[in-house]
C-alpha cells in the first residue's frame, strides 16, 4: 500500500560500535531511483514504566541526564539486556529504581523514539498493586523517587518542568484506565 514511500536498502558501513549504542550509515534508494545516505543508531530497546500506587498517586524518578544537561522527571525506564524479554526488564527496572515489585505489570503500547535516526523502541508498561522491597540502582545510577498526583503531573508538564516524551507519552496511557 506505501510502496510509493518505501527506500530500499543498498548497503551499510558500521562507524561506531558502543556499550549502549552502535552508529551505522546506510545507503538507500529513494522512491526515484536516487540514492541517499542515512545515520542510523542502534539500540537494544528499552522499558518504561508507569507505576500507580494505591492511591492513584504515580511514582516517577529525578535523576541527571548528561545528553541535555539536566535533571529530568521520568518514569522508571531502562535498556533491555542481550537476551531480556521486555516483561522481564520492566520488572527488573521497576524494583531497581523505585524499590517496588508489581503484583499488575502490564503492557500498554510500544513507541519508537526518534525514528528519523534511531531503531530505539520502548515498550510502555502499567504497573497496578504495588508492594516495597528496595531501591537497587545500578552502580552509575543516581535518582531520587517521589509520588505525584495526576493533578500535579498535568502541571508540571504545561509549566515545561516534565518533557520528557517517553513519559508524557507513557501518562498518556492512564487516560484509558
Amino acid at each position: 500500500m506505501d510502496e510509493h514511500l518505501k527506500e530500499t536498502f543498498v548497503s551499510a558501513e558500521q562507524i561506531y560500535s558502543g556499550k549502549v549504542v552502535n552508529l551505522r550509515r546506510d545507503i538507500v534508494c529513494l522512491p526515484n531511483g536516487k540514492q541517499a545516505s542515512r545515520e542510523v543508531v542502534e539500540h537494544p530497546g528499552a522499558v518504561a514504566i508507569i507505576p500507580v500506587l494505591p492511591d492513584g498517586r504515580i511514582l516517577l524518578v529525578r535523576q541527571f541526564r548528561h545528553p541535555v544537561g539536566q535533571v529530568l522527571l521520568e518514569i522508571p525506564a531502562g535498556k533491555l539486556d542481550p537476551g531480556e524479554s521486555p516483561d522481564a526488564c520492566a520488572a527488573r527496572e521497576l524494583e531497581e529504581e523505585t524499590g517496588y515489585r508489581a503484583k499488575s505489570l502490564e503492557r500498554k503500547a510500544s513507541v519508537f523514539t526518534g525514528p528519523g535516526f534511531t531503531n530505539e523502541v520502548i515498550h510502555l508498561y502499567l504497573a497496578h498493586d504495588l508492594f516495597k522491597t528496595a531501591v537497587n540502582p545500578d552502580e552509575d545510577e543516581f535518582l531520587e523517587v517521589g509520588a505525584y498526583t495526576p493533578e500535579e503531573i498535568r502541571r508540571l508538564v504545561r509549566e515545561g518542568l516534565l518533557c520528557d516524551a517517553k513519559t508524557i507519552s507513557g501518562l498518556y496511557l492512564l487516560q484509558d484506565d
